[in-house]
């Protein structure tokens, strides 16, 4: 899933290579992924894109007042073509869920595909005049790269939820999803499992710290690559997540791994954990 690095930089991306161009013709592939129908998709055609911004998660569009807003869920992508077909897509064919021709500043007609891996489609998107109007939106909490760690350590103070369910939580920290939580976790030497509010002063400021580096070290690395080798680039920053089975990159322990549904988190014992293993079982509570 695309997180707040990867999302910042597909916002840097579409700021460099589409603001300044026209919307053109719009290609829905899959009609689920629109979210609303007043005003119509159709009422982008023919405005200037003015801006991009990113909110948590989800990828703003600004159409000369009209904002284009995605949320990527777990398997969708952007994807620029500099020379796309111009033959419409057929409804339900493979992976594409939009295509939104462009007419840029320099008399090409580029284009961008909202596209979606697998068989859940969760992809979605909203035409609006106010990006406040988007129900996720309008209940983020503050973005995790905006707080101050007193701001921070005020989240925490007397939640009894576990770390890992507090860093996902949107409602109460944007942006920062399994990979990146799973990064912090490491590198704050912090149990998921550990009570939030039970945290030390000491133990607070690392965690803000970790979160600080880890989000800003992954866009760093993301701001300037492509559409295409963003994904690329993210796995190849995750020191613990995704690597069960591999040796930590801190300790040389084993990189274990709780699974729950169709998800699972990975951990250092040694680095987080005081070496003890963490069972499934317990992911339970850890939901709640």
């Amino acid at each position: 899933m695309p997180e707040l690095p990867e999302v910042e930089a597909l916002a840097v991306f579409l700021r460099e290579h589409a603001v300044g161009s026209v919307v053109g013709r719009i290609d829905v592939a899959a009609l689920s992924v629109l979210q609303t129908a007043d005003p119509p998709i159709t009422a982008l055609q023919g405005r200037d894109i003015t801006g991009t911004s990113r909110f948590g998660k989800f990828l703003a569009i600004d159409c000369s007042g009209l904002h284009l807003i995605t949320h990527l869920s777990r398997g969708g992508w952007l994807r620029w073509l500099d020379e796309p077909s111009q033959t419409p897509p057929k409804l339900g064919r493979g992976p594409l869920a939009l295509r939104v021709h462009l007419f840029a500043p320099d008399a090409t007609t580029p284009a961008f595909d909202l596209t979606e891996a697998g068989t859940k489609k969760r992809l979605a998107v909203w035409v609006v005049d106010d990006p406040q109007k988007v129900p996720g939106i309008a209940r983020l909490g503050p973005d995790a790269l905006a707080l101050t760690r007193d701001e921070f350590a005020a989240l925490l103070t007397d939640s009894t939820s576990r770390l890992k369910t507090l860093l996902i939580d949107q409602k109460i920290l944007a942006g920062i999803g399994n990979a990146y939580s799973d990064e912090i976790l490491h590198v704050a030497q912090q149990s998921p499992f550990a009570t939030a509010g039970r945290l030390t002063d000491d133990e607070v400021t690392a965690l803000y710290g970790a979160m600080r580096s880890v989000l800003t070290a992954a866009a760093t690395r993301s701001v300037g690559q492509d559409a295409v080798r963003l994904k690329g680039e993210k796995r190849s920053g995750l020191r613990v997540h995704g690597r069960t089975g591999e040796p930590c990159p801190v300790c040389g322990d084993t990189v274990r791994e709780v699974s729950y549904t169709d998800r699972s988190f990975q951990y250092c014992p040694t680095c987080q954990t005081d070496g003890k293993i963490l069972a499934d079982r317990r992911m339970s509570r850890l939901l709640k």
